[in-house]
């Protein structure tokens, strides 16, 4: 497929906090900058936090279940079977085989309750739960409407700027491709991606190393075809980067503190981009 050329323009903000208010915040950072048709990618972490739509895993109690995945499914079948196979880096497969107990067995067990066991089977980011990026324990959590937020962005846009842009919410989690079959391990992505398997989907889309892309959860303001829409979101995720670390572990390395040990102070320093201005080239 063709893909249509586009200039990317990504928005950098202070990084936003519990109770911050995102819609302000977007149409305060992109005043002056957006056109007409252009598309507003947001960050659907970003959002979340802004929300609060996140948990201190340092308050839930795991069960023998969660503990069996962290101690041995992690460490042993992640750590010396499936991460090999899923062709993961060898520093990440370092990681994953000292699982770290504790923390680990926390965070499996609110993955079980909010997405269930395939998640939970996974190595990260399990049902759009994940930790990057975020201080001392806590996780953000999948949005469940990101289609309405996505109408309300674009809706504050038209009304306090007069631009009419289309809203795309995207998450990092990834999608594979397949010809023109779509799929990820994501619960809820926007229609026309199909979900599924869990920790089986990824571990077979990694082995035959199909296209991976971000995932786009929701557009508003525009029919955009998936593949497009796909295209769209990856180059956005690119122009993003990944802000303290693509993992709790690469986070924490570089604040060169323990596991649980970053703290709101310490994001705030960071480069946040949670806004990416996307405009098709002329």
């Amino acid at each position: 497929m063709t893909m249509t050329r586009y200039r990317l323009l990504p928005i950098e903000t202070q990084y936003w906090k519990p109770g911050d208010n995102y819609l302000l915040t977007i149409v305060k950072s992109i005043k002056g900058k957006v056109a007409n048709n252009d598309i507003i990618v947001v960050s659907e972490k970003a959002i979340s936090i802004a929300l609060n739509n996140i948990i201190d895993e340092n308050k839930i109690k795991p069960t023998a279940g969660a503990e069996s995945i962290a101690v041995f499914w992690m460490p042993k079948i992640w750590g010396y079977v499936l991460g090999p196979v899923s062709r993961l880096r060898r520093t990440l497969i370092t990681r994953i085989r000292r699982y770290p107990k504790q923390e680990g067995s926390r965070h499996k067990q609110t993955v079980l309750e909010r997405a269930g066991l395939l998640q939970a089977l996974m190595f990260g980011s399990e049902g759009g739960i994940d930790g990057s990026n975020l201080p001392y324990a806590y996780v953000s959590l999948p949005l469940k409407n990101p289609s309405w937020i996505a109408r309300v962005i674009r809706k504050q846009v038209q009304l306090k700027l007069q631009k009419n842009v289309a809203v795309m919410i995207v998450d990092t989690d990834r999608t594979y491709s397949v010809n023109n079959f779509h799929f990820t391990p994501r619960p809820k992505p926007m229609k026309g991606i199909h979900s599924f398997g869990g920790f089986l989907s990824y571990v077979v889309a990694r082995f035959f190393k199909f296209e991976k892309r971000a995932t786009p959860l929701a557009i508003s303001g525009r029919i955009i075809p998936v593949g497009e829409a796909l295209h769209i979101a990856e180059l956005a995720n690119r122009c993003r980067g990944s802000g303290a670390g693509r993992t709790v572990w690469e986070m924490a390395e570089g604040f060169h503190v323990k596991l649980t040990g970053v703290t709101w102070q310490m994001l705030d320093g960071t480069k946040h981009k949670p806004i990416i201005i996307v405009r098709k080239k002329r």
